[in-house]
Formats: structure tokens, sequence, C-alpha cells
């Protein structure tokens, strides 16, 4: 058994002082209490709160942050109604991802790893849809690169949830992919395949778990989305509505928008995360907070490309659940994320705290406690919070730090989101071992010189 002694500490109940946290072999939390004794227990500096579940991840992206920011040449906007966005990001990342080894892969995904880790995430939900060699054919092991991001996950020491993407067309509902997807493709008895050999690769793993996502409604058909849902019963992710002209074509081809399609056609529950969620009508937004799914928030990539604004006051005044990811990893920070969120939303909304109501009234918390809950439904896996049953995720603010320097328990939490660019984040334990010590990743230097050696190839 193994200790940890907080003198403050966010609980699921509320803030704490003086909490022991004893853990099993494992990584498991036996228990969390209160006024505990600090013998023989690890000190952890500062103010500790749970760690903070990254829903939405494409790893292989963290290559690109920073290449795709240029103007778009002509040829391309042209091809995408004359102006940069999403549509036009995405003939980059064809591109580039077409360079990608299983060695390249695994270097990069480490190298996120820990960056998430330093800033306080201490899971990630990897959303998973490069699949095979450049010319699309599959690898010996057709799980070959899923495997490569779960021994990056192994190597940083972060809580992971591998969710294979099932992606088989270009367009809504059938249409023909483009070359430059060739390596994200398969059949459903090819991903059946992939699903298997994930399977038998976390099992009994308890830092590693497994979902299911089926790419978008512009990437599988109807038939396919039943299969998954007839047959999976652990967590599905999907992107959903993120752009206007996909909303536009799904209306096209089906008379219905992208969430409505969803909700009205599939067992739309909590096992769900719909990404993006960024054009719903009120309606839908509605609908889909009573269904109980949670919806995976990206604010740093969905203000780089241009996406749009979530209906954030409707969906929270309607009881939905929401969590944060990193999705192109533009951003890896859950501080920047939530960050992102609420003051977008004062832009659009033309007010302040957004995030609160008259019970509630720290956005920061609200957001933290927001992510944590919601980011353990979606990714299946025990880590809703300081408790016991669930993993010993546990991430160290420093108190001195001058963005939270005189701030305490909720005042502390809206500076750490609202105030300063530094990083207070000391120590990460994830799963019950200390992944960071004074602000710096235990294996940062060697994971480092991996991921400088892989863009190096990259840019051959």
């Amino acid at each position: 058994m193994t200790a940890f002694f907080a003198v403050s500490a966010l609980l699921p109940d509320g803030w704490a002082r003086d909490v022991r946290i004893e853990t099993d072999g494992a990584g498991g939390i036996l228990s969390a209490t209160p006024g505990g004794s600090p013998t023989g227990a690890e000190r952890l500096p500062g103010v500790v709160i749970p760690g903070i579940p990254n829903l939405h991840s494409h790893a292989f992206q963290r290559a690109m942050a920073g290449l795709t920011e240029r103007r778009s040449p002509p040829e391309a906007r042209d091809a995408e109604g004359g102006t940069d966005s999403f549509w036009t990001w995405r003939h980059t990342m064809y591109r580039f991802v077409g360079r990608f080894s299983p060695e390249d892969a695994e270097a990069v995904a480490a190298q996120l790893y820990a960056e998430c880790l330093e800033w306080g995430f201490s899971s990630i939900a990897e959303f998973h849809y490069l699949h095979h060699q450049a010319d699309g054919t599959p690898y010996a092991q057709p799980e070959e690169m899923a495997l490569r991001h779960l021994a990056a996950a192994k190597r940083a020491g972060i809580g992971i949830t591998m969710a294979p993407s099932l992606y088989r067309h270009g367009g809504i509902f059938g249409r023909d992919p483009v070359p430059g997807q060739r390596r994200f493709l398969n059949d459903l008895d090819g991903f059946w395949r992939i699903v298997e050999g994930v399977q038998a690769a976390v099992a009994g793993d308890p830092q590693a778990g497994l979902a299911l996502a089926p790419h978008s409604l512009r990437a599988v058909t109807p038939a396919m989305l039943a299969d998954i849902a007839k047959n999976f019963a652990g967590p599905i992710h999907i992107h959903a509505a993120e752009q206007q002209r996909e909303v536009a074509e799904c209306l096209a081809a089906t008379g219905a928008r992208p969430v409505e399609w969803l909700l009205a056609n599939l067992p739309v529950d909590q096992r769900w995360c719909l990404i993006h969620c960024t054009h719903m009508t009120e309606a839908e937004t509605r609908a889909l907070a009573a269904s109980g799914a949670v919806v995976g928030l990206c604010p740093s990539t969905e203000a780089s490309l241009g996406d749009g604004f979530f209906s954030l006051p409707i969906f929270r005044e309607a009881g939905g659940r929401y969590g944060f990811g990193t999705d192109s990893h533009v951003g890896t920070s859950p501080r920047d994320e939530m960050r992102q969120l609420e003051t977008s939303q004062r832009l659009v909304q033309q007010q302040r705290s957004v995030a609160t109501d008259a019970a509630h009234p720290h956005p920061g918390r609200n957001l933290v406690e927001a992510a944590i809950l919601a980011g353990a439904q979606a990714s299946g896996r025990p880590i809703a919070g300081i408790a016991a049953g669930q993993r010993c995720d546990l991430v160290c603010l420093d108190p001195e730090h001058p963005s939270l320097y005189g701030r305490e328990e909720d005042a502390l939490l809206d500076a750490w989101v609202f105030g300063g660019q530094g990083n207070p984040v000391t120590q990460v334990v994830a799963g019950g071992a200390v992944v960071v010590r004074d602000g710096r990743h235990i294996q940062r230097d060697a994971i480092a010189a991996e991921f400088r050696a892989a863009l190096r190839r990259l840019a051959a």
C-alpha cells in the first residue's frame, strides 16, 4: 500500500484539510480521509485537485501544431469556397499524415502525453484513426498503430482510453473517400479485427480502457453505426456538427441535422460522447442534454479551425454534461481549454461568468468539476475524483506561484483557470505513480529527444 498526504484537497463533496489518500498496489484509491495522519505518507506539495481527463485526442496532430497556420494556396481555397477553413486545413493534414511510421507515431504520442501530464491532464481518450500504411495497406498486425499509442501512454505514465475509429467514406452516408484518407479506411470486418487486438492489449490493465469511435456521419453509414451500438457496451465517441457545411450536407442527405439525426436514429445515452456539437439548434441542445450523453469540447482547436461557438448557457441550464479535449493539440493544457470556453462565451453573450449560477458562483470550480465528471463518463474508467474506488490521479497546484498567491479553494481554481500564463502544476500522480515532479515529467528529456528525431524524419 502507498499513501499520499495533502494539506488541502478537492474531494467530491468539497474542499477538505489534511487528507490522507491510501492506494492499493495497482494504483486505485482505497480511502481518502480528511483529518488524516501524514505518518508514512508522501507529502504532496501545495493544493491537490483530481487529475483532469482529456476526452479527445488525435495524437499524431501534435507534430503538425503550428504548421497549418499560413494562408492556404489558391487551389486549396478555391476548391473549398475561397476561404481558409477546417476544409482547407484537412488538405494539409492529409499531406502530412502520409509520412508517419509506427515509430514516429509512438514518439509523437509520448511527447504529447508527457506535455499533457505536465499541465494537469492525468488521462487521455485517444480517438485513433491513423490505422494503416501510407498506401492504405494494413500492417501485418492490423492494430499496430493503436499498440504504439498504448506503448506511448505506458511510457509517459498517463491513463488512456483507446478509441479505435471506424472511417470508411468521404462524405455523409456513402460518398467515396479521397486519396488522403486511405490510411484511415476500414470496412466493418477490418475495424472489428483492430478492436479485438486493442481489447486484448488493454485487458487487465487498470491504466487503460477501450471505447469505440465511429468517426462521424461523414465517414460511416447508418448500418455501421447500428452495428457498433448493438455490439459494444462501452463508451462510443463520434464527431458531430462541427462545421456548418457538415450540417448542410446532413440536411441535404437526410432531412435532419447531425445531432438531430443521431438522437432520432440511435440509442444515444450515457455511453455516448459527441465531440464538438458546435452547430445545434436550441431543441437539439436541450434534447442532447436530456439524453445523458457527454459533449466533448475542444475550445482551442475549435478556435483554431474557425468552427464556431458551442451553446453553453442553454446546455448547462438543461443539465448537460461536458468535458474537455485537446483534439489537434494546438493547446495541451486543461486550464487553457477551460479558459478558452468561458472567455469565448463571454464574447458571444457579452457578459461575464457564463459557466455559473447563483448556487455555484465560481466558474473555475464549475469547469474543473464538469471536466472531471464528464471526462470519467466518456473515458469509461474510474477517474471521477479523489475517492475510494477511483484511480489515484492527483494534480498539485503551487499556492506560491505568482498567479495563485494568496488565493484559496474556489478562488484558487478561478485564478488557475483565468489568471496568468505560467504553469503552477508542480506534481502529478497518475494511477498511483508520480509522473511529474517539480513541474517536469520524469522522462521529459528522453521523450523530447525521440520526438525531435521523429520531427526530423517527418520533415525530410
